[in-house]
């Protein structure tokens, strides 16, 4: 049976919060994922807790949070693209991310090798 585009993002959401959870020790209060053309655009809301957002009111402390919180994720970036190419069987050629400490978001980009959008809608 051939899975539906919002299943797939939401199988992803879904795997991407677990990570959250077992990798890093807590999850995201929302996340939503949306696959567009070549790429896979996951945003999750509420990384920050509210001990980082203190930290952010000086712009030392918002570098320390961006860069620890950015070293977190990418030394999980392995187990990240073994997530994405699991459930869409394909592989990632590029991850970027970043946090925005004024609102506590996360984005993250999955950039394939195909146009994944196409390949599922056919």
């Amino acid at each position: 049976m051939k899975r539906t585009k919002g299943s797939i993002e939401s199988e992803i959401s879904k795997a991407l919060t677990q990570w959250e959870k077992d990798y890093l020790g807590r999850g995201s209060v929302s996340v939503k994922t949306d696959i567009l053309r070549d790429m896979i655009i996951v945003t999750l809301q509420g990384v920050l807790t509210p001990a980082e957002f203190s930290l952010c009111e000086t712009y030392e402390g918002m570098l320390s949070v961006k860069r620890f919180r950015f070293d977190l994720v990418e030394s999980g970036q392995k187990e990240l693209t073994k997530i994405i190419l699991n459930i869409t069987e394909q592989e990632v050629k590029s991850f970027h991310t970043d946090i925005s400490t004024r609102t506590g978001e996360r984005v993250m980009v999955f950039r394939l090798h195909n146009d994944y959008e196409k390949i599922i809608t056919k």
